[in-house]
């Protein structure tokens, strides 16, 4: 086995991203240990440690020591002033999201941005959202703002995080392909996702995590200022139209969005994920499509 100390920087910072793609958040030792076993082998040590320790007398030159000041010493240990116990180290937890400070700050870096080039310059140096330690890339929004469409997904998957790009991968080229079918090609719209940044083993982001992500994309809709938006996605339908209700209640209904100063027509329909793994809903995802289409072409 490779000791990591054996590693290049670039060959442990891709070892540390394939944990991260793997779902690993903590590392543990080399080889196992048994904290029961030491416990157990030091447990017997302690009897006769504390006899040792608590003998009234001591041995000097073959013969015991007559301990003649015991009244004396106990009625000192009587008059000295008894020190509290030390109080026990605070015990730090790992507070996985933001608190409400980093969503105002969140807020404050967005609306301070005043185009699409600025807000990425303020998210990708924002530190305030723990998904953004154990992702590669910071995943912006990415085309053509002049289009006045404007498609959003959840999150960045794995082969998001890797290029960088929303909608990568197997899932994105159905997209293009979905995209192609409605006469829309990926340069010629916008692509987005509500959280910039894959967490870790592609769980769902928390509350927390969406809430602080909030700012950054509603300020990227306001920037672009599309005239119709396609959310895809369960967990995208339920950000922008609130609810608790699934893709397949939420789809095929255009709905108001607001977003700074701007409401616009939404509507959700299912994910490319969502089709690869179940491929029968492709028909509904189609009729989405043409209704999408039919809005644009109103417009």
């Amino acid at each position: 086995m490779i000791a990591a100390h054996d590693l290049s920087p670039a060959e442990l910072a891709a070892l540390l991203h394939f944990h991260a793609d793997a779902g690993v958040d903590w590392l543990v030792e080399d080889s196992p240990l048994d904290r029961f076993a030491e416990f157990a082998a030091a447990r017997p040590a302690r009897p006769a440690a504390r006899q040792e320790n608590s003998a009234p007398t001591r041995q000097m030159e073959g013969g015991p020591e007559r301990r003649t000041d015991a009244p004396q010493r106990q009625a000192a240990d009587r008059a000295a002033p008894t020190r509290a116990a030390p109080p026990a180290p605070a015990v730090q937890q790992n507070v996985a999201v933001p608190d409400e400070q980093a969503v105002a700050a969140a807020r404050f870096a967005a609306e301070s941005a005043r185009s699409l080039p600025e807000l990425k310059t303020a998210l990708e140096g924002f530190s305030g959202c723990n998904l953004k330690n154990s992702a590669r890339n910071t995943v912006f929004t990415q085309g053509d703002p002049a289009s006045a469409i404007m498609v959003i997904g959840p999150m960045p998957d794995a082969d998001d995080d890797r290029e960088g790009l929303p909608f990568a991968g197997k899932s994105g080229l159905l997209l293009d392909r979905m995209l192609a079918a409605i006469g829309l090609e990926r340069s010629g719209i916008m692509l987005g996702n509500v959280v910039p940044w894959r967490p870790p083993g592609n769980r769902p982001p928390t509350q927390a995590e969406m809430d602080i992500c909030r700012p950054f994309i509603e300020r990227q809709i306001a920037l672009a200022e599309p005239k119709h938006l396609l959310l895809l996605g369960n967990l995208t339908a339920r950000f922008f139209f609130g609810g608790t209700g699934t893709i397949h209640t939420l789809r095929g209904q255009w709905r108001d969005v607001a977003a700074g100063h701007l409401v616009l027509p939404a509507l959700a329909s299912l994910h490319p994920q969502e089709l690869l793994n179940a491929p029968a809903s492709k028909s509904l995802a189609w009729q989405d499509l043409l209704a999408f289409q039919a809005k644009v072409s109103e417009g």
